[in-house]
């Protein structure tokens, strides 16, 4: 089992992040975590990614797939680390897709990987997209997995984050109104 302390990784990579944060779903918070920040070490990525390497190695996995942007680089090292094919999904006219030339054959066996699993958006779209091709998705794998809801698999995750989360119209951050809401994401709104 890895000894590998993944928050420490993280906040000396500064990827969790503390101030006032406006997420794509719409809701508020006062942390938030940028594995853009961790992915950009190579050496860092290949630590914690071990750890979800050490809970999947024993699936059986035929390809990793991952979302664009945040699991383009999570689903290349894990398919290096597992020795298996990575390819990602990508979004045209707003629409998940896998383009390129990638394949999935029927009854390939599938893991999604995501930098960070909030709400599940781009899992399930992906995964839907996957499943249309004749993909089984076996489960999602993650650095970060801050949702505290059912997405419909298994989520296998460097760690799991409890961030607070609050509607706009309730934040205590803007009623404090000291710090300014930032978007740190990439998903535009519809």
């Amino acid at each position: 089992m890895n000894n590998i302390n993944v928050v420490e990784i993280l906040k000396e990579c500064d990827a969790l992040l503390e101030g006032h944060f406006l997420l794509s779903s719409g809701m508020h918070s006062n942390r938030y975590i940028q594995c853009a920040k961790v992915l950009r070490f190579p050496d860092q990525a290949e630590k914690v990614l071990s750890v979800v390497v050490d809970k999947i190695k024993n699936l059986d996995i035929d390809l990793v797939v991952g979302p664009a942007m945040g699991g383009v680089v999570v689903s290349y090292e894990l398919g290096r680390q597992l020795g298996k094919e990575a390819i990602f999904t990508e979004r045209k006219d707003n629409e998940m897709q896998l383009r390129r030339g990638f394949e999935v054959k029927p009854g390939d066996k599938i893991i999604i990987a995501e930098d960070v699993v909030t709400t599940g958006k781009s899992t399930k779209e992906t995964k839907r997209v996957l499943e249309a091709m004749g993909g089984v998705v076996v489960g999602v794998a993650c650095i970060a997995n801050r949702t505290k809801d059912d997405i419909g698999m298994p989520i296998y995750s460097a760690i799991d984050l409890d961030i607070q989360v609050y509607d706009p119209k309730d934040c205590p951050l803007c009623k404090e109104g000291k710090i300014d809401v930032i978007k740190p994401g990439s998903r535009e709104f519809k």
